[in-house]
């Protein structure tokens, strides 16, 4: 890898750690549906220009009806369910709980595609939910809307697992960035009409406004451009970085920019979930069988 790979891999934390900043900054002023909504629409018309070549438009519509589920399921449901969680958590707990997405995605593949979970993966699932009761627990101090806060939090990272089989499965053969503006494009239509019935009586503050700016172009579109781009450079075992990153900056973004305080709590929560993850995955052995071999070829 050279430097600049290292340096889009950690924008890439930096950004979508940044998007629960920016969720915890405008969700009270929007509330979560049309801060949802903003952020899918915004995201589709910068991606708009991206599909229109007649070979893109022509996958589109070979391949609508799962790039559709994939807008709803991977888009409008967890943009909607993590915007409603930072309207009771602080940032950095938010992006805490988007860590399990790789531990969901391994339990869905094995009830789903029986895929095998060999004793240290178990022992990650383990550690990863431990982590989330850990979370949880100490949640309870937040406030009475909390609870259900967590809940839908974690209820957005089930989604994220589940649509990275269902990509694999059906769209394996499409260009990702087809799919990724398709669902977009997608996710902005569904989240069109509850952001107009829920919009707020009282116009958002400036900073609410650039905060959804934010989500929209920064977190969203540009993200995924810069995503696809180094994983194609990298490959995909290197690019599973980005999960451990996406915590460590939407607390730190958290306690920069908002003042959070950092508890033991989270910490512990944080690093029983991150070390779930990386059992779970296999990354440890990933990184070390990588590193074997750079080593040999040296």
């Amino acid at each position: 890898m050279k430097k600049i790979d290292y340096a889009v891999l950690l924008s890439l934390g930096a950004l979508w750690g940044g998007s629960f900043l920016f969720m915890r900054m405008g969700a009270g002023a929007f509330g979560a549906w049309p801060l949802a909504g903003l952020r899918a629409i915004g995201a589709a018309l910068c991606f708009l220009p991206l599909l229109l070549s007649r070979a893109r438009l022509a996958e589109w519509r070979a391949h609508w009806k799962p790039i559709a589920v994939v807008g709803l399921v991977n888009s409008a449901l967890p943009f909607a369910l993590f915007t409603f969680a930072t309207r009771s958590l602080p940032a950095g707990l938010a992006s805490i709980i988007d860590g399990l997405t790789p531990m969901f995605a391994a339990v869905v593949g094995w009830l789903w595609l029986g895929q095998r979970l060999d004793g240290w993966r178990i022992v990650g699932l383990l550690a990863g939910f431990a982590g989330v009761a850990w979370l949880a627990e100490g949640s309870l101090a937040l406030g009475p809307g909390a609870g259900t806060a967590l809940l839908a939090g974690v209820v957005a990272t089930m989604l994220y697992g589940y649509v990275v089989h269902y990509t694999h499965l059906r769209l394996a053969s499409v260009n990702p960035l087809v799919v990724t503006v398709g669902s977009h494009m997608v996710a902005a239509l569904v989240l069109l009409p509850p952001t107009v019935l829920a919009w707020p009586a009282q116009s958002p503050p400036l900073q609410a406004w650039l905060a959804a700016a934010g989500l929209a172009v920064l977190c969203t579109a540009l993200a995924y451009v810069l995503f696809f781009w180094v994983l194609a450079r990298v490959g995909a075992t290197r690019i599973m970085v980005i999960p451990y990153l996406i915590p460590a900056f939407g607390v730190l973004w958290g306690a920069l920019l908002l003042h959070e305080p950092v508890t033991a709590g989270m910490l512990g929560g944080c690093a029983a979930i991150l070390l779930g993850t990386a059992l779970t995955t296999g990354l440890v052995g990933a990184w070390r069988g990588t590193s074997r071999l750079a080593a040999e070829e040296g």
